[in-house]
């Protein structure tokens, strides 16, 4: 059964609030700890060799010379992994087949992308590795490649995998191709559909591969010790993934890893998948040292996972008062050197926002010669969003109407049905586009060459698995410990949800992130999953402590427990009849542990469900400069429903930064391949993020539609506000211009071209 969106009912005096975040001071004076920065005695350093081709197959690997040069200590290549067999694993959307897995981490047969990993050196010091890492060869036959996603589909495309069937269609192929899977998603007629439509918009699309960006390179120290126990110290978004990956790659029991969580630098996604620790362990194991390895920025573009390009194709039915009766979606998307594009996401969300009763959405999962694809934001969401709010802004001129009120008349609510099956479950949609279209400047004039554009983004949001514990000192202070990465500001909002829960100020609270032999299993920090799934455990901990508190309480006083309440931080009587007792704070409490029971600790493991998705609608003004194609974005006004916001300027920042990097992937960031394959701006000089002088003041509507599963009305904020920003951008060009762009970047040179074609207007 449905549940209706209600707000939870408390007064809050903490949650809600914007305190300094328990992490800040580190950072700022510099001893946080990433993962570049630990060293062990005796440590050495591990350089990686990688692939100068595309595609290429190995013939041979001579080490003999790298193990000739003094200080080198160890050498590996893929055969020094065990193999795996090839198997899928896991539901759909998140399938891990560790036969690519592996092969991905160190080339066996073939190398299959610039960059790809074909053998590994650990020395004393790291221009000896170096050095080391220049004396090993590799003789290669070069095959021929494919880099776009198009060109891989092509019948006589070059193959990846000679043995490659389609999975998803029905009866098999025959052949093999670089097509992984075929996914659809259908519901109701759409031919009755398409014949009710008063206009029909259809267009084709393609967007290019983009960077996570982070900052802080992929780095590790791995001890593998004598006794077989492995320490690993690596920032991810996820140690528990790191210990699950490096066990399963290396064939070790799982408990005989230990994985230190470190600082991270930014993830976005893209540190949810082991590149390096299993490398470091194998040579730390044959060395018999510790090894670090840190990559460096080229080796991070040329081997790490962006998201996937795509190409695409979408075709939508409007009648004439604004009612969308058919939407038909074909999204291709590129997996890189391995299946595993986020095609699925990209097909369920393409139509999520809209209520619609004919929809049919085809994915399908291509490779191609380029880096494995990896989670980016809300993965596969931003790109369909891309094509479908582009047709939307089309459909809406069509018809001579406002595209909010377009937008809104189509709007999902609680009860309306989805492309895959189950109905939503939640409201927040509509609530986003009406923040925007009482927003103050969405009415307001715009000049010569301006021009805005509004679009719309959903995204699942996620639960699962999260461990906890909460511990009372003698003095009343409050620790928790967890085992979710802090990427977004998590161990603020853990503290502010137990000070509020517990009734004690959040400066009383200290909270941690431990290591894998400390707390039980957490998933992975990503999809907007932790402030929801570890924040409900750190509740559930706190609420035992409560009543952990009553009844020692109960204990001093003599009295029943149920005659004990838990009121503003303290035991208080239910009423006159229990007895007339001061009451006991939680600092008394605890300074009485020894005689009433003991340490005062809670530990909850939970696999949470309920999670609710996530709603964003944005406008945004741009300007183009008609004798150059250069597109300044003018101002950027970004609606998200955030259920309830624990720490608001932390939601914000979520916000804003999910806009800044939707800004940079539809004007500037793009993967240029030269006719050889390979990658020519692998550097943040010639692959261009956003500076801030690129950008406006972002402003962050928060919208609250809580979630009535969680205690504080949680949602997942991390990601949806990435999905509409591209579509925005591109709609804004069209009505700055009258152009129609449906390629990505709409970098400078782009946008002058289509300006200057007059075939490209719709």
């Amino acid at each position: 059964m449905l549940k209706k969106t209600e707000a939870p009912q408390k007064d809050l005096h903490v949650v809600g609030t914007r305190p300094v975040r328990p992490d800040g001071v580190p950072k700022v004076t510099g001893l946080a700890q990433y993962g570049a920065d630990y060293s062990l005695p005796g440590m050495l350093w591990g350089k990686i060799v990688r692939s100068p081709h595309a595609h290429a197959r190995i013939r041979s690997i001579d080490t003999s010379k790298a193990l000739a040069l003094p200080g080198v200590k160890a050498v590996m290549v893929g055969e020094d992994m065990p193999d795996h067999p090839f198997s899928y694993q896991g539901p759909d959307r998140v399938q891990v087949n560790f036969w690519h897995m592996t092969r991905n981490v160190m080339a066996r047969e073939k190398v299959l992308f610039e960059g790809h990993p074909v053998a590994a050196v650990a020395a004393t010091t790291q221009a000896i590795a170096e050095q080391a890492a220049g004396l090993i060869e590799v003789d290669y036959e070069v095959l021929p490649h494919v880099i776009d996603v198009d060109e891989a589909m092509a019948d006589d495309a070059p193959l990846l995998f000679e043995d490659m069937i389609t999975r998803g269609v029905d009866p098999a192929p025959t052949r093999p191709s670089n097509v992984a899977r075929r996914t659809e998603f259908k519901a109701g007629d759409l031919d009755a559909g398409f014949a009710q439509a008063d206009e029909i918009v259809e267009m084709n699309f393609k967007t290019a591969p983009v960077h996570q960006g982070y900052i802080e390179p992929h780095a590790c120290l791995v001890r593998y010790g004598s006794d077989g126990q492995v320490e690993i110290w690596s920032s991810s978004q996820g140690h528990f993934m790191v210990r699950a990956y490096t066990s399963k790659l290396l064939g070790l029991p799982i408990n005989d890893l230990t994985v230190h969580p470190a600082e991270i630098g930014g993830g976005f996604g893209g540190k949810t998948v082991v590149y390096v620790e299993p490398v470091a362990a194998v040579l730390s194991r044959k060395s018999g040292h510790p090894v670090k390895i840190v990559m460096s920025r080229e080796d991070v573009f040329k081997a790490t996972g962006p998201t996937s390009g795509s190409s695409m194709t979408v075709r939508m039915g409007v009648t004439r008062d604004g009612r969308i009766v058919a939407a038909d979606g074909v999204f291709k998307l590129q997996g890189g050197a391995f299946p595993g594009s986020p095609v699925i996401n990209a097909a369920m969300c393409a139509f999520s926002v809209y209520d619609l009763e004919n929809a049919r959405a085809v994915g399908y999962d291509v490779v191609s010669n380029r880096p494995k694809s990896v989670a980016y934001r809300a993965p596969g969401s931003p790109i369909a969003a891309f094509a479908v709010e582009c047709v939307v802004d089309e459909l809406a001129r069509r018809i001579g109407m406002d595209p909010l009120e377009l937008r809104l008349k189509n709007a999902v609510k609680a009860g309306s049905p989805t492309i895959w099956g189950p109905r939503h479950g939640h409201d927040g949609f509509r609530e986003t586009i009406e923040a925007l279209m009482q927003h103050p400047d969405y009415k307001k004039p715009l000049g010569p060459n301006q021009g805005r554009g509004v679009a719309s983004g959903f995204w699942f949001n996620g639960g699962g698995e999260s461990a906890v514990t909460v511990h009372v000192a003698e003095d009343g202070s409050v620790s928790i410990a967890s085992g979710s990465m802090d990427v977004g500001g998590s161990r603020a909002s853990m503290a502010i949800m137990a000070a509020e829960t517990l009734g004690v100020p959040y400066e009383r609270v200290r909270s941690t992130v431990t290591d894998t032999a400390s707390i039980g299993y957490n998933h992975v920090t990503g999809g907007s999953r932790v402030t929801y799934a570890t924040g409900m455990a750190v509740v559930q901990a706190c609420n035992k402590i409560v009543d952990d508190m009553r009844a020692r309480a109960a204990m001093i006083w003599d009295v029943d427990v149920e005659g004990v309440i838990w009121e503003d931080g303290c035991a208080k009587p239910l009423n006159a009849d229990v007895g007339d007792f001061k009451p006991l704070t939680l600092a008394e409490i605890a300074a009485k542990r020894a005689v009433t029971g003991g340490p005062i600790a809670a530990e909850v493991a939970i696999n949470a469900g309920g999670q609710a998705p996530g709603f964003s609608t944005q406008f945004c003004d741009v300007e183009v400069d008609p004798e150059t194609g250069a597109v300044k974005v003018l101002r950027y006004v970004a609606a998200q429903d955030v259920g309830k916001a624990i720490h608001p300027s932390y939601v914000e920042g979520q916000i804003q930064g999910g806009v800044v990097q939707g800004i940079g992937w539809a004007l500037n960031e793009a993967y240029i391949y030269n006719d050889k394959g390979h990658l020519e701006n692998a550097g943040f000089l010639d692959y261009r993020i956003p500076v801030a002088s690129d950008l406006p003041m972002i402003e962050a509507l928060i919208v609250e539609v809580p979630n009535p599963n969680h205690p504080f009305g949680v949602k997942g904020v991390g990601e949806v506000n990435i999905v509409p920003v591209m579509s925005a951008v591109s709609n804004a060009i069209r009505s700055a211009t009258g152009v129609r762009l449906t390629s990505l970047p709409m970098s400078p040179p782009v946008v002058l071209e289509a300006l200057d074609s007059e075939s490209v207007s719709v």
